[in-house]
């Protein structure tokens, strides 16, 4: 299995795509990637996630932007040292994609910083 890593400003962050065969319906059109998140905070210093912004890209080079606070509804404070982890899904029309993005961070004296969330490939059936 495939983990993809980026580290930005001492931030690491780790993706783990998986295809979701059970939940995708291949004659619909319908294919299901759960993707499971870990960001380690490698600074000297505390920093919250305060914005996700991603680029979903279906095998016909189309382009889904989606930006938002937090993930699954939380902005977590991820102390030096230590890692939040999350997962959520996405649902592609192709057998395969890719997705990318950003993360806006804040440090504790308040000053924001973008994370980068390395490009990683969602392909049906290459768990």
């Amino acid at each position: 299995m495939t983990i993809y890593t980026a580290t930005t400003e001492e931030i690491t962050v780790q993706v783990r795509p998986v295809y979701l065969d059970g939940q995708s319906d291949v004659l619909a059109k319908k294919f299901v990637f759960a993707y499971f998140i870990r960001i380690e905070n490698h600074r000297d210093e505390s920093v919250q996630l305060l914005r996700r912004h991603w680029f979903i890209t279906d095998a016909h080079g189309d382009v889904k932007e989606v930006e938002g606070e937090g993930v699954i509804g939380k902005q977590p404070v991820i102390s030096p040292g230590k890692a939040h982890e999350y997962n959520s899904f996405c649902i592609l029309e192709t057998f395969e994609g890719a997705m990318e993005g950003t993360y806006l961070m804040a440090r504790e004296n308040g000053d924001r910083f973008h994370v980068t969330i390395p490009r990683f490939t969602l392909r049906a059936a290459a768990n």
